[in-house]
């Protein structure tokens, strides 16, 4: 298999997770499928140049018959029909560990919005997750040791996104595509194990953004199962649906990835996030403050509906969005107000008829469970529950307004504040990040830096009449600085202000922060 890799960092631990035929396998999936990555970057680039000069998207015309034809996804492996309660988090020992035993139905071990992607930390993730796989991962000192209990949640995978490079493997002086190296490894060093498990290679896939990147996804699917021996259909993955180009195309995610398709996941941050992305230069579409962008709003109802109904036609999972808070040691009337606001949320989830829905924390699982245990009784999902009755226009998807919705100074702090908070952990190796009692990750921190982006670019008013402009936000960057120093002086702040005044206040909008603040992490 393919040329030889160059590794330009050290790789820590004891057991090589690059060895080999890892270097071999993964340069072979470069060489195949690179260039397609490299093509489908190019057309995002094509499509947003259209985007700043109007076009608006809408279902396609070229893909119509198999909207209309009737077909459905490829069978569900056992472990993957009853997913009703999915924790999320990064492949770090300790989180494994906590996360595969906090009842859940499903871990999502996240490489990509959860995990700051140093060489250290994607190296020990697939490790970690090996350590899991085999039941011998372990976590502690002489005092406490936590081990895996005897049932676990079935473990999925999220690589990271198509846009992000591995930059420390080099094929021909290129870096690699992080996708490609954190799906080539699991996929390789794990496949016999889950095997013999009972279980199989199942993956979320993020930032999709067309069919046609979907396809490339089947393609890579397609060649690592002849590669290794596995049955056609054997990896099984759920897409999140994450971008506002991605809710237009639904369907034909689902069929470009078909008898690997397990379903769909409403990502409702970073739908967000691409909302202002897509649609930075339209005055039309700005946001209020990140608070009021509620799952209740006409546009997030529409493409929630709209998921829901598109994968149970298919016999597809719809799994819901994420419930971010942290709960708190301290304060029980902050967990009193922020449970009920976790309970209404899955309640609205499990009414519109999810499958299973997403939390942050082992304590938020019970909650959730609670939720979908009065939903679903013994069925280990509702997928019969068609949803004839939604119909959603393109109108209705693009209808970006919420009803009432203002911009606040206290708004503007808060994405400042979140943005640097976030970006400082990112700095120093840690992905998810606990501000305010939420959960933050990248997703949440691309909304806040990308809101105040578009409320600098559109000269936003306040609720008070005041224009937000540099000046307020410096101002604000200011203070929120020196209050991180004193409550924790962090060593990375000056870094995280440099990227935040590039990726929030700089005239270019860059797509994703996490490319320029990926040139600072070792």
């Amino acid at each position: 298999m393919g040329a030889a890799l160059e590794i330009l960092a050290r790789e820590p631990g004891p057991d090589p997770v690059l060895d080999g035929r890892a270097l071999a396998f993964l340069a072979e999936l470069q060489q195949r499928f690179g260039g397609r990555r490299e093509q489908l970057l190019r057309e995002r680039s094509s499509v947003q140049e259209r985007l700043d000069r109007g076009w608006r998207p809408d279902f396609p015309v070229e893909t119509r018959a198999i909207r209309a034809a009737d077909w459905r996804v490829g069978e569900t492996p056992p472990d993957m029909l009853d997913r009703r309660v999915e924790i999320t988090g990064p492949t770090d020992r300790k989180m494994v560990i906590h996360a595969l035993n906090s009842g859940a139905k499903v871990f999502m071990a996240d490489f990509e919005d959860a995990c700051a992607p140093t060489f250290a930390n994607v190296v020990a993730g697939q490790r970690n997750l090996t350590d899991a796989i085999e039941g011998t991962i372990s976590f502690g000192s002489r005092d406490k040791v936590y081990r895996l209990q005897r049932d676990v949640a079935t473990l999925v995978v999220r690589p990271r996104g198509w846009h992000l490079p591995e930059k420390h493997l080099k094929l021909d002086g290129r870096a690699l595509s992080a996708s490609l190296v954190d799906f080539g490894l699991y996929v390789l060093r794990n496949h016999e194990r889950l095997a013999q498990r009972g279980s199989g290679p199942y993956f979320y896939l993020p930032k999709l953004e067309s069919w046609q990147e979907a396809q490339i996804w089947n393609d890579v699917f397609d060649f690592a199962e002849h590669e290794l021996g596995l049955l056609h259909g054997t990896i099984k993955a759920t897409v999140l649906i994450e971008n506002i180009l991605a809710a237009f195309q639904m369907d034909e995610i689902l069929y470009a990835l078909k008898d690997h398709a397990l379903g769909l996941n409403a990502g409702r941050w970073d739908y967000i996030f691409s909302i202002i992305r897509k649609f930075r230069h339209d005055p039309a579409r700005v946001l209020p403050d990140r608070a009021q962008v509620t799952m209740e709003v006409p546009f997030m109802r529409a493409y929630t509906e709209l998921l829901v109904q598109t994968c149970h036609r298919r016999g597809a999972h719809a799994i819901g969005g994420m419930a971010a808070f942290i709960p708190s040691r301290r304060d029980p009337e902050v967990n009193r107000v922020a449970l009920a606001g976790v309970r209404q949320d899955k309640e609205r989830e499990s009414r519109d008829g999810f499958d299973g829905t997403w939390v942050a924390h082992p304590d938020l699982v019970p909650v959730a469970m609670g939720v979908f245990d009065r939903a679903l009784g013994q069925r280990p999902h509702q997928r019969d529950r068609l949803r004839e009755d939604v119909s959603v226009r393109a109108q209705e998807l693009l209808a970006v307004q919420v009803p009432g919705g203002t911009i606040s100074e206290a708004g503007v702090r808060l994405n400042i504040s979140v943005a640097l908070r976030y970006l400082s952990s990112w700095l120093e190796g840690n992905g998810a990040v606990a501000i305010f009692n939420l959960m933050e990750d990248a997703a949440t921190a691309e909304i806040a830096r990308a809101q105040i982006w578009q409320w600098l670019r559109h000269d936003a008013r306040l609720h008070d009449g005041r224009t937000v402009d540099e000046a307020l936000v410096r101002a604000i960057g200011d203070a929120v600085a020196a209050e991180i120093r004193v409550q924790n002086g962090r060593a990375s702040l000056d870094a995280a202000r440099r990227i935040f005044e590039q990726v929030a206040v700089d005239p270019a909008f860059e797509e994703f922060l996490t490319l320029p603040a990926y040139e600072q992490l070792a």
